[in-house]
């Protein structure tokens, strides 16, 4: 299954933790890293007295069940000492599953396209590189999505993390 994973950092050197969460993303069991966006820098939403973070998004293919797919990225991020004690806080790094494959989702937990994706300068700017004009169920194109945040400040900062064949 395609998934796509949107990371992010703004703590304990932000370009290395999602440097190795993309790193870890490939080393999940069924798993392979296909390709990663360029990092970006963006401010942050929400709890905005806290460093700029830096995001990108890697797409991979996976055996694993969404589910378990989403419990193993959790446990990268404890890896990488994620802490979630204040939402929309600092953090070491931030896996969120955006995509899996075409999949609609509404579990305990479990929200199938990510329910902020479409909103979210951060992380559809670096989707667009890798995945142009791909579609995302319930919301459409992520070029018209991109268009819709304009106004979000985003900074491209480097190639990307790391291709894959």
């Amino acid at each position: 299954m395609r998934v796509y994973v949107a990371l992010g950092s703004n703590l304990n050197d932000p370009v290395e933790q999602v440097r190795a969460g993309a790193q870890a993303l490939g080393k999940l069991p069924g798993t392979r890293l296909v390709r990663c966006s360029s990092l970006y820098r963006t401010a942050p939403v929400g709890v905005t007295e806290q460093p700029d973070f830096i995001n990108a998004v890697c797409a991979a293919d996976t055996a694993m069940p969404a589910g378990a797919f989403l419990q193993a990225l959790f446990d990268v991020e404890r890896v990488h000492g994620r802490q979630r004690d204040i939402p929309g806080g600092p953090r070491t790094l931030d896996l969120d599953l955006l995509l899996y494959g075409d999949q609609v989702r509404h579990e305990p937990g479990l929200t199938l396209p990510h329910p902020r994706l479409h909103e979210r300068a951060f992380v559809l700017y670096p989707l667009s590189e890798i995945a142009p004009g791909l579609h995302i169920p319930g919301c459409g194109n992520v070029e018209a999505l991109c268009a819709g945040c304009a106004g979000q400040v985003i900074e491209r900062l480097a190639a990307e993390i790391e291709k894959r064949e």
